[in-house]
């Protein structure tokens, strides 16, 4: 028999196809719950909810009501709490539901069960009235053989399925970029106009570039500030739930969330928000020569049997940077095969450590930074699904005056434009030296050491100067 309802991703579109033959009565409820937990994700929620969501915008996620809601099997939210149990040996329903990051009518009967089932007891109230739940020798039994198949006992995991739909509503293919947002983002870099206007639309492309051009023009620079153009914060799951593992999304490391979510959780509450959920800014990953093939696959902790996603996961919404590409210590013909299908369909298919494989978004601005030529690297294959090939070029020597003038301001020298004048001409003409954007900040790094070492106040002189490019340019040529 065919299933009433499917969830499918489709080019960065979460669909819910039906099949017709299947009558909508009473036995079909299971079904009901699955268009309410996806609208609800896309921000269409239920009539119950649709008056606290007025005055919100864009993707939210909205509280679960009930256990079925929350898009997980009970005995995987039994196990979160029996392990919590099993580690603090006494705590209140509210921090347990704090902890789960549930709503406490969620779990109440949960909690009732197994207090029935005598795996935990009611051991006092507190002066609020919260009753204090203690784990027993039965429960502390059963909470040992949950913790040899996965130590977990964070947040409650959403669903494979609500997370595809919340990146589909918050793709970063939809997102639109202006001249203004470029600027606004790039606030602090020496960027021409034609420069500009070549980035635009490769970032509102929504696919992926190539950053190419001599070390030292500000390629990685670029790449770490293009996700701020977009503007915007995104939801992301602390975990998710998949064929019974759990994989971990949200990543202090990599994810900068929007404010405290434990201080705001009362806020979040009243505004019936899923705290299992944080809001982050959109994120940018940053991958250099480190890289390998495991970073791109889901591991799994052999000691916590937990699974961490892997770094196109964790850059979803957001950009994706292979710094130094061409030097990662994996040959590039493996990581180009491993992406090549992902880049044109947009999503992407995971090996589960049981084995089993699953489809996830694959959608992110894929960012390749190098040094070598495009076209030495990758064959013309790979180079059709990477629409955009921009160079950054050494900037002109007016840029590079105007560079000096911006750091001179931020390192609190006096700007002195006869000693940029000496540094030009003797420095740079005098030896056909190619102007490069990291030059002026990194000479007048060592500048401002040879002050402090001659006690003497922070100036431009050519005697500086000779020192430090002396310094600077010793085995670079």
């Amino acid at each position: 028999m065919s299933a009433p309802a499917q969830l499918e991703y489709v080019e960065g579109v979460c669909r819910v196809s039906i099949n017709p033959s299947v009558r909508r009565d009473s036995s079909n409820d299971g079904l009901d719950e699955l268009f309410n937990r996806v609208n609800m994700l896309l921000g269409e929620p239920t009539s119950e909810r649709r008056e606290s969501a007025k005055s919100t915008e864009g993707f939210v996620p909205r509280q679960p009501r009930t256990m079925r809601e929350t898009g997980v099997p009970p005995v995987m939210i039994e196990k979160i709490i029996m392990r919590y149990l099993f580690q603090v040996g006494l705590e209140t329903s509210r921090k347990i539901a704090t902890q789960t990051r549930l709503p406490f009518k969620v779990i109440e009967p949960m909690l009732r069960q197994l207090r029935q089932d005598k795996h935990i007891d009611l051991a006092g109230t507190t002066s609020t009235g919260d009753s204090e739940f203690v784990i027993t020798e039965a429960g502390r039994d059963r909470a040992k053989r949950y913790a040899e198949e996965c130590t977990y006992f964070g947040a409650v995991p959403v669903s494979l399925e609500d997370y595809v739909a919340s990146v589909s509503a918050q793709t970063i293919a939809g997102q639109i970029v202006t001249k203004d947002d470029l600027r606004r983002a790039f606030k602090g870099l020496i960027i021409n106009e034609a420069m500009m206007n070549r980035l635009g639309p490769a970032i509102n492309s929504g696919r992926g570039m190539f950053l190419f051009g001599e070390p030292g023009n500000g390629k990685t620079s670029i790449a770490e500030r293009v996700t701020e153009a977009f503007g915007t914060t995104v939801w992301i799951p602390r975990a998710i739930a998949i064929e019974g593992d759990i994989m971990r999304i949200y990543d202090p490391a990599v994810h900068e969330a929007v404010e405290d979510q434990t201080s705001a959780s009362s806020l979040m509450d009243s505004q019936d928000i899923d705290r299992r959920w944080v809001q982050v800014k959109r994120p940018t990953v940053i991958a250099g020569g480190e890289l390998t093939m495991n970073e791109l696959e889901i591991s799994l902790n052999p000691t916590s049997r937990i699974c961490e996603s892997p770094l196109q996961v964790k850059s979803n919404c957001g950009t994706l940077v292979i710094d130094d590409f061409g030097r990662q210590k994996m040959p590039v013909d493996m990581l180009l095969n491993r992406w090549i299908v992902p880049l044109e369909k947009r999503y992407d298919f995971l090996n589960m450590p049981n084995g089993k494989k699953i489809q996830i978004p694959f959608d992110q601005l894929i960012i390749f930074s190098t040094n070598l030529e495009p076209k030495d690297l990758v064959d013309g294959a790979f180079l059709r699904r990477i629409p955009y090939k921009i160079e950054v070029p050494d900037p002109s020597e007016a840029e590079f005056r105007d560079l000096f003038r911006i750091m001179c301001e931020k390192l609190s020298f006096p700007y002195d434009a006869a000693a940029i004048d000496y540094l030009i001409k003797t420095h740079y003409k005098a030896k056909t030296r190619p102007y490069r954007l990291c030059q002026p900040r990194d000479l007048l790094l060592q500048v401002r050491n040879y002050c402090q070492y001659h006690s003497v106040p922070l100036q431009l002189s050519p005697e500086a100067f000779d020192a430090a490019v002396l310094n600077y340019f010793s085995v670079m040529e």
